[in-house]
C-alpha cells in the first residue's frame, strides 16, 4: 500500500511539473519569409507577441522581455488579447508594453478580450503615454534602405463587422508592388486576407488549439471549433501567407498541453539572395 501511495505522489508531482512547464516554458519560434520582400528589407526581423492575456513571465515580465531583447527584432507586433476579460490587469499589460518599446518599435491591434473587458478605452489612454503605434483600422509606413513597407492593422472583428471592406479601403491608393504586412487577431479570416492580396499577415487567437496532439495538431480553437484549420505556423494560399502564433497566455481553459507559450520571429529575406 505504501508503494502505491508513493508512486501516486510521484506521479502527481511529475504531472504538476509537466503542466507548469507547458504553461511557463517560454519558447521562440523562428521562421523566414521571402515572397515579394523588398530588397531593402532583406534580414528585417519581425517579432510577434499574441494573446498574453495578463500572464506574467517573471517579475516585471523580465523573462519575456529578456527573450525578446536577445532576439534583437527590428519591430515588435502585438496581435491582440494583451489583457484578459476574466481577470483584467492593465498594470501587468503595461509593464510588458513599457519594456517592449525600449527594445524596438511596437505596433498593436486589438483582440476580442480587450473589447469584452470593458477597459479598452483606458488601455488606449495608457498607450498614448508610450511610443506604441496603435493600428485599429489604420496603417503605417516603414522605410528602410530606400524601400518601403506598409503595416496595416485591423481592429478585432467583434467591433469591426465590415472588416473586409475596411481592409480593401486601407489597401487602396498604394503603389503597385508595395509590400503589405497585416496585423489582425483572427486566423479564421484567412480567405479575406487572400482575397485582398495581403502579402504577409500576423494573427493569433487560436491558442495553438490549446491541447496539441502528434500528427493531429490543435484540438479546439475559438471561432474554428474542434480540429481547427489554423492554429500554428505559416499558411500560404495564392500570393498570401499567414502566420499564426500559439500565443503566450490562457483564458477559460487553464492549461496548455504540448503547446508551450510562444513568441514568433519572422525574418524577411529578399528572394534573389536565396
Amino acid at each position: 500500500m505504501k508503494f502505491f501511495k508513493t508512486k501516486a505522489i510521484c506521479s502527481l508531482l511529475c504531472l504538476t511539473g509537466f503542466l507548469y512547464w507547458q504553461n511557463n516554458g517560454l519558447m521562440l519560434t523562428q521562421k523566414t519569409y521571402s515572397k515579394n520582400v523588398p530588397k531593402g528589407f532583406d534580414g528585417y526581423k519581425i517579432l510577434q507577441v499574441s494573446d498574453l492575456q495578463n500572464k506574467a513571465f517573471g517579475g516585471n515580465q523580465e523573462r519575456l522581455l529578456e527573450k525578446i531583447e536577445n532576439a534583437t527584432p527590428d519591430i515588435i507586433v502585438i496581435t491582440g488579447d494583451l489583457i484578459d476579460r476574466n481577470r483584467t490587469n492593465l498594470d501587468t499589460a503595461m509593464t510588458f508594453v513599457e519594456g517592449a518599446v525600449n527594445i524596438a518599435p511596437v505596433y498593436y491591434v486589438s483582440g476580442n478580450h480587450e473589447h469584452q473587458s470593458g477597459y479598452f478605452d483606458e488601455l488606449l489612454e495608457r498607450f498614448s503615454e508610450t511610443d506604441v503605434t496603435v493600428l485599429e483600422n489604420g496603417k503605417s509606413i516603414i522605410e528602410k534602405n530606400g524601400d518601403t513597407m506598409e503595416i496595416i492593422g485591423l481592429a478585432d472583428k467583434r467591433v469591426n463587422p465590415y472588416y473586409s471592406q475596411v481592409l480593401s479601403t486601407l489597401l487602396k491608393g498604394t503603389e503597385n508592388g508595395t509590400f503589405h504586412l497585416l496585423l489582425s487577431h483572427r486566423p479564421e479570416l484567412f480567405d479575406t486576407y487572400v482575397e485582398n492580396n495581403v502579402d504577409l499577415a500576423f494573427t493569433g487567437h487560436a491558442h495553438g488549439g490549446q491541447i496539441r496532439l502528434p500528427f493531429i495538431g490543435g484540438i479546439f480553437a475559438p471561432n474554428q471549433g474542434f480540429f481547427p484549420a489554423y492554429t500554428s505556423g505559416i499558411y500560404e494560399k495564392n500570393n498570401t501567407a499567414m502566420v499564426v502564433s500559439r500565443g503566450l497566455g490562457n483564458s477559460t481553459f487553464p492549461f496548455r498541453i504540448f503547446n508551450r507559450p510562444e513568441l514568433v520571429m519572422v525574418t524577411l529575406e529578399y528572394e534573389n539572395n536565396i
